[in-house]
């Protein structure tokens, strides 16, 4: 497996927890924030942007108008999409932001990609390794995707790229709710509430093995002492049939689901552009899939 020079110091990080407690999470965006106390603080959150930088500039503009006070990153920055670099630039400037599978692709080999998303990985890697050759940016780049965690814990809110049972990885699809076994073992790591994306599909999941899409909830959903999962959708890849992008506002327990036109044939061109990204990850922009 090949390493990256940028992420030796972020793979010893891994392999010693330091980069992923919560502690550690919560220090690195403005201070610890005791757990079983929740922060009233309007949230925008945001996830698998996927290098779409017309979508993200669009999500960005829109999040300005519904004046949020932080923004949260569930990850997948890069992979896919035709605007890597810009993308990361952006997202830096989020209050938080977490590590997605396609982010940890680009850092170290990728594993159980297909033949597209891989393409599209190394690809991204290539630009992020020119854009270093080119200028100080590129290891400005690759530090702050290597210094990523994979989770932030804020009072009784949970915040994952994946679920809690795998924060990277695990897809929980709208479908789980029939796999009783699954959702059981993953409720019972979950205190009180999470938010998370990767399946790019949003909704809502409850204790009792439902799920609710944000059109059966008139798009909002209010929190209660109940366990629940949220998906906040995708910014650069919606695959719930709607190809504007989605995220989610939260405030005082109340989850608003947005959804933002933006010029999708733009992206498509770019991506038709570049030889190394498969076409079909530009279609399916169009449909949402």
């Amino acid at each position: 497996m090949r390493v990256l020079p940028w992420v030796l110091r972020s793979r010893f990080a891994r392999a010693t927890g330091s980069f992923f407690d919560v502690q550690r999470a919560d220090a690195t965006f403005g201070g610890s924030i005791p757990l079983g106390r929740r922060v009233r603080v309007k949230t925008a959150i945001i996830s698998d942007i996927h290098s779409n930088l017309a979508a993200l500039t669009a999500v960005l503009d829109d999040i300005k108008t519904q004046g949020a006070e932080r923004i949260v990153c569930l990850g997948d920055i890069v992979g896919y999409g035709p605007d890597p670099c810009p993308c990361i630039d952006l997202v830096m400037k989020c209050d938080i932001c977490l590590l997605g599978n396609h982010d940890q692709g680009a850092l170290f080999d990728p594993e159980g990609f297909n033949s597209g998303a891989e393409r599209a990985i190394f690809w991204t890697r290539s630009q992020l390794e020119a854009s270093a050759a080119q200028s100080g940016d590129g290891d400005r780049r690759w530090e702050f995707l290597g210094e990523l965690p994979r989770t932030y814990q804020d009072g009784d809110s949970l915040f994952v790229h994946g679920s809690a049972r795998n924060p990277l990885n695990e897809y929980v699809f709208p479908e789980d709710t029939y796999n009783r076994r699954k959702m059981e073992k993953i409720f019972a790591l979950v205190r009180r509430h999470v938010f998370q994306g990767h399946t790019h599909v949003p909704g809502v999941f409850t204790e009792d093995f439902r799920f609710f899409s944000p059109e059966d909830i008139n798009h909002e959903y209010r929190l209660t002492n109940n366990k629940t999962m949220v998906n906040v959708g995708s910014v650069g890849q919606p695959r719930d049939g709607d190809p504007r992008s989605c995220y989610a506002m939260i405030e005082d327990g109340l989850v608003r689901f947005r959804r933002v036109e933006y010029p999708v044939e733009e992206t498509i061109r770019k991506i038709y552009a570049v030889s190394e990204l498969d076409n079909y990850l530009g279609d399916r922009l169009r449909d949402g899939r």
